[in-house]
C-alpha cells in the first residue's frame, strides 16, 4: 500500500511554529516513504483564509498531492456517527453543561478523578423519551474500551495510553456538529490515511483515536509523536506570541530554507540552511531532536544564510531602488531581511543621528579629512587612516564614533563598502549632526 499522510490546517488564524515544525516533521516523513500527502482543511475558513494558510505551507517549502476540505464531507462524519451508534459505542447523554459542572466540582471536593461517570448509560428507555419529549437534545459520547490501547510509536517506541483512566468522550454536539476526533477518525478512514504524525502532547488524543478506529473496523495508521516545539526555559512556544509565526517570520525577513531547517531539528544546532525538498533523502524522524526554540540561533542561522545570499534571490524583498551593489554592501550584517530596509534609509534616505557625546574634536577632523568624491571602495582605509594619523588614535579607535554618527547604530555591515554608497555629502551633514 503507498503510504499516505494528512497535513491538517485550520487556517483560521497564523500558523504558529509549533504547528509548523509537525507539519514539517509529517511531510517530510511521507516524502521519505515515498507517499502521497494530503492537505487536510479543517474548520470552515474564509477563502482568503485558506490561500492564506496554503501560501505559507509553500513557502516553507511543502506541496501535497491532494487537498481535503473537510467541511465538505458531512455525510462522512454522519456516517461514522451512525456506525458507532449501531455498534453500541455512541450513546446519548441529556446532561446539562451545569451538571456536568456540578459533577466535576463534586468529584474535585472529593479528591477523585475528574471522570464522567456514565451515568447515561444507566438511562431507561422511559427516561430518554421523557427528555426528548420535553425538548432535550442530547450529545453523544464515545463509549471506550475497558482497557489500555498500545502501539509501536515511530518516535516513542512501545507507546500506551491508558483509556480506563480517561472520561468517555463526546464525538458529536446536541446540534449534530462532529467534534475533532471523531472527525479526524472519519477523514483517516476515508482517506486510507497510513500515517500520523502529532506532537508528543497529544499521545492521549491518539489513543482515544485508536479506539474509535477500532470500533468502526477501520485500520489503524502508524503513529509518530515527536516532541513539541518548546521555549528555551523548557515550557511550551505559546501558539499566541504574535512573533512566532510563519506569516511574522517571513514579514521579518528569516528565510524559508533557514526555518526548514531550524524546525526540523533545532535540537541539533542545525549549521546549514535546507529546503525540506534537500532533506528527505537523509530524513530520519527518530533522529529530530525536541530541542529548545532559540531565536538568537534561528537569526545566527539566518545571518549565515543572508551572507550567502545572491542578490537575485531577495531582489524582490528588498527598497525599491535597492541595487546589487548595495546588497552585497549590507549582507553580512543583518540578521533579517527586515533590517536592510534601514540600511536603504542610511545610504539613500535621510537620517538624523544621535549626538556623538564627548567626540566633537573626532567629529570636526573627520570633516576636515574627508577625501573628495569620486569614492571607491578603499575611501574608509584612507579616511580612518589620515585621522588615525592626525588625531594620534588607533584607527580601530575611530570606528565606533563614526559608525554611530553615519548610520545611527552602534554595530552592523561594514563600512569599508557602505561608505561609498552613502556618499559625500551624507557624510558631511551627518558628522555635523553628531557634532550637535
Amino acid at each position: 500500500m503507498t503510504p499516505r499522510i494528512a497535513l491538517a490546517v485550520a487556517p483560521a488564524g497564523p500558523l504558529g511554529l509549533g504547528q509548523a515544525r509537525i507539519l514539517l516533521l509529517a511531510w517530510l516523513l511521507g516524502r521519505r516513504l515515498g507517499g502521497q500527502v494530503i492537505l487536510r482543511i479543517e474548520g470552515a475558513p474564509r477563502p482568503e483564509q485558506r490561500a492564506a494558510a496554503e501560501a505559507e505551507l509553500r513557502w516553507l517549502g511543502l506541496d501535497w498531492d491532494e487537498v481535503s476540505v473537510r467541511a465538505e464531507h458531512p455525510e462522512r462524519y454522519a456516517a461514522a456517527a451512525e456506525a458507532l451508534k449501531a455498534a453500541g459505542r455512541l450513546y446519548p447523554c441529556f446532561e446539562s453543561e451545569a451538571e456536568l459542572n456540578a459533577k466535576r466540582e463534586r468529584r474535585l471536593r472529593e479528591r477523585r478523578a475528574v471522570l464522567y461517570d456514565r451515568a447515561m448509560l444507566r438511562l431507561t428507555p422511559e427516561q430518554r423519551a421523557a427528555a426528548e419529549a420535553g425538548g432535550k437534545l442530547p450529545h453523544w459520547r464515545f463509549l471506550l474500551s475497558g482497557r489500555p490501547v498500545a502501539w509501536e510509536d515511530l518516535v516513542l517506541g512501545r507507546a500506551e495510553v491508558k483509556l480506563p483512566a480517561m472520561s468517555d468522550p463526546v464525538l458529536v454536539t446536541a446540534d449534530g456538529a462532529p467534534l475533532g476526533l471523531l472527525a479526524a477518525v472519519a477523514d483517516a478512514a476515508a482517506e486510507r490515511v497510513t500515517h500520523v504524525v502529532r506532537a508528543a502532547e497529544l499521545i492521549g488524543q491518539s489513543g482515544l483515536g485508536r479506539d474509535v478506529l477500532a470500533a468502526l473496523g477501520a485500520p489503524t495508521p502508524v503513529l509518530a509523536h515527536p516532541a513539541g516545539l518548546a521555549g528555551a526555559d523548557g515550557k511550551r512556544l505559546d501558539r499566541r506570541a504574535a512573533r512566532l509565526t510563519l506569516h511574522a517570520l517571513r514579514a521579518d525577513g528569516v528565510l524559508p530554507e533557514v526555518l526548514a531547517a531550524y524546525l526540523a531539528d533545532p535540537g541539533a544546532g542545525r549549521g546549514k540552511a535546507a529546503r525540506p525538498a534537500e532533506m528527505v533523502a537523509g530524513f530520519d524522524l527518530r533522529r529530530c531532536a525536541a530541542g529548545g526554540f532559540e531565536m538568537p540561533a534561528l537569526l545566527r542561522l539566518n545571518r549565515r544564510a543572508l551572507a550567502e545570499a545572491p542578490f537575485a534571490a531577495v531582489a524582490g524583498r528588498l527598497p525599491a531602488g535597492a541595487t546589487e551593489a548595495f546588497w552585497h554592501a549590507v549582507r553580512g550584517g543583518v540578521d533579517l531581511l527586515a533590517e536592510a530596509r534601514g540600511y536603504w534609509d542610511v545610504v539613500a534616505g535621510s537620517i538624523v543621528p544621535p549626538a556623538v557625546e564627548g567626540e566633537e574634536a573626532l567629529l570636526a577632523a573627520a570633516r576636515e579629512t574627508l577625501p573628495a568624491e569620486p569614492w571607491d571602495d578603499a575611501v574608509w582605509t584612507r579616511w580612518t587612516t589620515a585621522l588615525a594619523a592626525r588625531l594620534g588614535r588607533p584607527v580601530e579607535a575611530l570606528e565606533a564614533p563614526l559608525r554611530l554618527a553615519l548610520t545611527g547604530e552602534e554595530d552592523g555591515p561594514g563600512l569599508t563598502a557602505l561608505l561609498p554608497l552613502i556618499g559625500r555629502a551624507r557624510v558631511v551633514r551627518r558628522l555635523a549632526d553628531a557634532a550637535g
